[in-house]
């Protein structure tokens, strides 16, 4: 039902999992993430255990393999799922069961893999994977999104097109963005979208949150504040409304 991408920036160890489906809200239940940990996608006939366990395990250092055979062997139903992981040092694995719908499949490179299952054929994880390749200089946002929708150029899920989502976590326990399009006609669109809201203020304002190595993040907000309304100006004056439905602020 399903086709999905997990990664991991290798120049800045950022995780990311982008997924899209002909399923209500596919990133519920599909990925999962735990920052400088790793990445986990499950997917076909989910089990949500195989992420949080998998997570679990990543965190004690387990190998991703060592972690598909755990998983898969206590499980009655692994014939029919599917999953793929990632760890904070680019270790990867991937399993598609002997029972996933056809077409099902997966491809594990070097801090990527890309695994489906229910698609129009083969050339759907194989042009994401390329897709994601050729992407390299592009933000890691670009790169994910760009290859989902080589994927979906390709054919995506046999039975068309519902929901999308794109989770990015860098050092933290919390996500740097989480996008959905869990009910839309064309989710992959609706995701750019998102993202080009987020660019708008979100993603400025999440470089002012605390993290690890400051756990007091950023109290003076005026450097953050100056750049959005610099980024608003240039707008205005190039004439482009915000990618935003939201309704204008009234002054108060």
């Amino acid at each position: 039902m399903t086709w999905s991408i997990v990664a991991r920036d290798p120049s800045t160890g950022y995780l990311a999992v982008a997924v899209a489906s002909r399923f209500f809200a596919v990133g519920c239940a599909v990925p999962h993430i735990r920052g400088r940990v790793g990445a986990v996608a499950t997917q076909a006939f989910v089990n949500p255990l195989y992420g949080t366990d998998g997570l679990v395990m990543l965190g004690e250092g387990k190998a991703p393999d060592k972690i598909i055979a755990h998983l898969t062997s206590g499980d009655h139903g692994s014939p029919q799922r599917q999953m793929h992981l990632i760890d904070g040092s680019g270790r990867n694995a991937a399993y598609t069961g002997l029972k996933c719908i056809d077409w099902a499949g997966h491809l594990v490179d070097d801090n990527v893999s890309v695994a489906g299952n229910m698609l129009a054929g083969p050339q759907v994880i194989e042009k994401t994977l390329k897709a994601y390749h050729d992407l390299a200089k592009a933000p890691f946002a670009e790169r994910l999104l760009g290859a989902m929708e080589a994927g979906e150029a390709s054919g995506g899920d046999k039975r068309g097109k519902q929901s999308a989502a794109l989770v990015i976590y860098r050092g933290e326990d919390y996500p740097w963005l989480r996008i959905h399009a869990d009910d839309h006609a064309d989710p992959l669109s609706e995701l750019w979208r998102l993202y080009q809201v987020a660019q708008e203020r979100y993603l400025h304002v999440a470089e002012t949150m605390p993290t690890r190595d400051n756990p007091h993040g950023m109290i003076d907000r005026s450097e953050i504040d100056r750049k959005i309304a610099e980024l608003e100006a240039e707008r205005t004056a190039a004439g482009r409304s915000s990618a935003s439905y939201a309704t204008t602020a009234v002054p108060r």
